[in-house]
């Protein structure tokens, strides 16, 4: 779908809700996969420049997720320049994405919205050596540990005064560095969700609430690719969840799907049938895009692709990619 359409159904959506809309759309599709992430800040502050102080804005969302601190960033940013704040989640909101949702008034979702736990996973530089790639580190997810004490707890019942033991042997397999980084990082998300709900709620009067909503979304729900419903986001773990009715919905999902048909998500990435009969073939490729009315820009990678024949009758590819970063398109 060309920007264009995308802007028009931009200003049907702005029409509709009464409200100035942004769109933050970060790519799944690999290898040129994008995430939520400090470097999109200055991109939205200039389309917030353009629209200016208004009494409602509205962030199209879609993410599979990214950096734990951008989301309390970014809506702070546009939280500066409205007085109520809402995010449209036509389909995917994981992790980072679920965070900023959390920093909204409203979080208007669609039949097929998703949001995720935020418990993160941590990359440290004392983390386990990967095995098949001794230069990289093994990723540890907080709730993987924590899982581990709970293991011996309550299903081996291992009592109290022996956990010393169980903790050791962690550490013997993980650097004791490692594992403070991880319980800091715990720390970390349950904090910045705190003050992400804490922005538009009573950190006093419902402080009962955002303690159920933090432990819902940091440690019950023990999978972090867990998929929670707009049901179960508003009855269950109590977000102030906004069904759109049929008209918004259908606008919302037409606008997905005009990013998922410009950015393929859902074609995979085929090197050699997009070189077909060619011996060298260059291209660009947008992995994230922020619009408004008011233009768009995008997260821009050069690719080249080259035909290689190993042996005798066998075609293969290379391919070289380098991130250029965002550029405004109009």
């Amino acid at each position: 779908m060309s920007i264009e359409k995308r802007i028009e159904l931009i200003k049907q959506i702005e029409d509709f809700q009464r409200s100035k809309v942004i769109c933050y759309v970060t790519g799944d599709r690999a290898p040129f996969t994008t995430q939520i992430a400090d470097d999109a800040i200055r991109v939205i502050r200039r389309h917030l420049d353009s629209i200016g102080i208004n009494k409602r804005i509205s962030l199209f969302l879609y993410s599979r997720g990214g950096d734990m601190v951008a989301p309390l960033r970014i809506v702070r940013l546009i939280r500066e320049h409205c007085e109520v704040f809402n995010v449209l989640i036509p389909y995917r909101a994981h992790s980072a994405a679920t965070s900023i949702a959390l920093g909204a008034d409203e979080i208007v979702m669609g039949k097929s919205g998703e949001l995720s736990p935020v418990d993160p996973t941590t990359v440290h530089p004392f983390n386990p050596q990967d095995p098949n790639n001794p230069q990289q580190r093994i990723p540890i997810s907080v709730e993987d540990v924590t899982s581990y004490l709970f293991l011996a707890k309550e299903k081996a019942g291992i009592r109290d005064e022996q956990m010393v033991s169980v903790f050791n042997e962690l550490a013997n397999k993980i650097n004791p560095l490692a594992l403070g980084n991880i319980y800091r990082t715990y720390r970390m998300a349950r904090s910045l969700t705190e003050k992400l709900l804490g922005l538009h709620m009573d950190i006093h009067k419902e402080k009962n609430k955002i303690e159920t909503i933090v432990q819902n979304l940091t440690e019950k729900l023990c999978i972090h690719g867990y998929l929670i419903s707009r049901t179960e986001a508003e009855k269950e773990i109590g977000l102030n969840i906004i069904k759109p009715d049929e008209k918004l919905e259908t606008l919302m999902w037409a606008l997905y799907e005009g990013y998922e048909e410009e950015m393929k998500l859902n074609q995979p990435f085929v090197p050699l049938e997009i070189l077909k009969d060619e011996g060298v073939k260059t291209f660009s490729y947008y992995g994230s895009y922020i619009e408004s009315a008011y233009g768009s820009d995008g997260f821009l990678f050069k690719a080249e692709i080259k035909r290689i024949e190993p042996a005798p009758g066998q075609i293969q590819a290379t391919v070289n990619i380098k991130p250029i970063g965002w550029c405004r398109i109009n």
